[in-house]
């Protein structure tokens, strides 16, 4: 099956896929944030959507191994050297364009890594007050303890990786170079990027495979969830 595009004047370069995971994604983290800053009656919200986070987070990692080029670590992951350069302006590469760049390439894998530390500690959370984590119970006091500690303390690199990302959508968007709207629609103008560059797939299969990952997430979400209320 061909990609699908939305003309012959643009190039599908996010699949259907990455672009629903990112917009659920950022509401949901946000939301969670937003949660979590209300106080303790919205603490069972914020477990909630730490939970969906944390599914999303799974998809994407299972994503990034078997979804189509763009979405996949091995297209948009380098050298922590070459994405320095990159960010020094000493890598001038115009096919960046097409999917991540160098430098967003470590921003995605590190948002992964610290929202999913996020996602893993609440898990086991307990504060004797407004929230409990679904498996804080099948461990010990002191290792919820520890646990509870590292979540609360993780949340200064989850905020600066957040603001990081916000502040380089601003700075592209400034330098008019529009990353938002892409990932939106998927498509960008044929005319920005290379001659030849191939669209990435965004077929029924690769949707199909991609809806079997997402309901495997989400069965684990669902029993997480289920935990809540035992």
């Amino acid at each position: 099956m061909k990609p699908q595009q939305a003309s012959p004047a643009h190039l599908r370069v996010w699949d259907l896929p990455t672009r629903l995971f990112h917009v659920t994604f950022a509401l949901v983290v946000v939301g969670a944030i937003a949660c979590a800053k209300l106080g303790s009656g919205w603490m069972t919200w914020h477990t909630r959507l730490g939970i969906v986070a944390l599914a999303l987070c799974v998809f994407r990692v299972v994503w990034g191994l078997v979804g189509p080029r763009t979405a996949r670590f091995s297209q948009f992951l380098v050298s922590p050297v070459r994405a320095w350069q990159y960010l020094r302006g000493g890598v001038n590469t115009h096919a960046a364009q097409v999917g991540h760049n160098p430098a967003g390439g470590w921003a995605v894998i590190a948002m992964l890594v610290i929202i999913g530390f996020q996602g893993v500690t609440g898990l086991f959370v307990f504060d004797d007050i407004s929230i409990e984590g679904p498996l804080a119970r099948y461990v010990s006091e002191a290792m919820s303890s520890t646990l509870t500690g590292l979540h609360k303390l993780n949340e200064k690199p989850l905020f600066a990786i957040l603001l990081l990302h916000f502040v380089a959508i601003a700075v592209y968007t400034l330098k008019g170079r529009h990353i938002v709207r892409p990932m939106i629609t998927g498509d960008v103008p044929q005319a920005s990027v290379p001659a030849g560059t191939p669209a990435t797939r965004d077929d029924t299969a690769t949707r199909l495979t991609a809806l079997v990952i997402a309901a495997l997430a989400a069965t684990g979400a669902w029993w997480l969830l289920g935990l809540m209320q035992g």
